[in-house]
């Protein structure tokens, strides 16, 4: 005779606490909800089946997240804007530091590799503008104390021009590693008055040595020294072609100090002056032997006359 069923044996199973993975039997002492939690998926008698659901977000991680998107997209797009700055932002800003005397045309390229047109003109509302040279290329390249830039010109530099701006407690310094170039001197009459009157011509050779300007209580100095060399300096003053060849000593210090000397010339120039605050110059002019008649308007016009002296004074 068969027995009736055994309840225990007939009733389905169901897992308990105890059954359950030593994850899902910490999982419902914590209870329903918490992060990553293990929910029990029996499908029929006898089997046990565990699934982990996913977690639950609180209601303040979304919107954390997304600030911290937005703040990502942000700082991409600000560092590709700095990458790819367009030349045209540097022109613009060596125009607002020249007082618009320094232009640079026709840029291209970018901030830290581009090329553009140097011109030099007599500032803001002047009409007054010369072309230094046809097309100048530089690489800014940031270091760990600023910027390094590298500067050539096919017409002037023999090869690039290293300056390094760096910030310093009391400011900007701008350092220029020992150069040679030359410059064409018909540019001066961009810079208008007296240039504009004189109408240069000849070429300006420049070297410096050690030259470094800094800003010192807000105030620019220049440490270092360079010459200025006008060489076969003619003016549309004179007939006579040229009338000499010139040398500015600059040397820097508390107050930079300015010397002008004749090197050849029919034409006989020197003098003296300092640079900051403000320029001040104090020189003369004067015709060598035998040249008296064929510059005497020239002196009558480059100063004041004082016999056959003519007396320069800037500042």
């Amino acid at each position: 005779m068969v027995g009736q069923p055994d309840a225990d044996l007939a009733r389905p199973m169901t897992p308990t606490h105890a059954d359950a993975p030593p994850a899902a039997a910490r999982q419902a002492r914590r209870g329903p909800g918490a992060r990553g939690s293990l929910t029990n998926t029996n499908t029929g008698p006898g089997q046990r089946a565990w699934r982990r659901s996913p977690p639950q977000r609180s209601a303040t991680s979304v919107p954390r997240l997304r600030r911290w998107a937005a703040i990502g997209a942000a700082a991409g797009a600000l560092g590709a804007v700095l990458l790819f700055a367009p030349a045209s932002w540097l022109a613009d800003r060596v125009s607002r530091a020249t007082g618009q005397q320094v232009w640079l045309a026709d840029s291209r390229g970018t901030v830290w590799d581009g090329s553009a047109q140097l011109w030099l003109t007599g500032g803001a509302g002047s009409q007054d503008r010369a072309l230094l040279a046809p097309r100048i290329h530089w690489t800014l390249t940031p270091s760990l104390d600023g910027l390094q830039l590298s500067l050539r010109a096919d017409c002037c530099t023999a090869g690039a021009m290293l300056m390094q701006l760096a910030i310093t407690r009391s400011g900007l310094q701008l350092s220029l590693a020992d150069a040679d170039s030359a410059w064409p001197t018909a540019a001066l009459v961009g810079l208008g008055t007296p240039w504009n009157t004189l109408q240069p011509g000849g070429r300006l050779r420049l070297r410096s040595q050690g030259l470094l300007a800094q800003q010192i209580e807000g105030r620019w100095q220049l440490s270092g020294s360079a010459v200025l060399e006008a060489q076969d300096f003619s003016s549309a003053l004179s007939t006579l072609r040229p009338l000499g060849s010139y040398q500015l000593k600059i040397q820097g210090g508390a107050s930079t100090r300015l010397q002008l000397d004749t090197l050849t010339g029919k034409l006989q120039l020197t003098g003296q002056g300092q640079w900051g605050p403000g320029l001040r110059f104090s020189g003369e002019a004067s015709a060598a032997p035998g040249s008296e008649a064929v510059l005497d308007n020239f002196l009558n016009i480059v100063g004041r006359r004082q016999g056959s002296r003519s007396i320069i004074t800037l500042g």
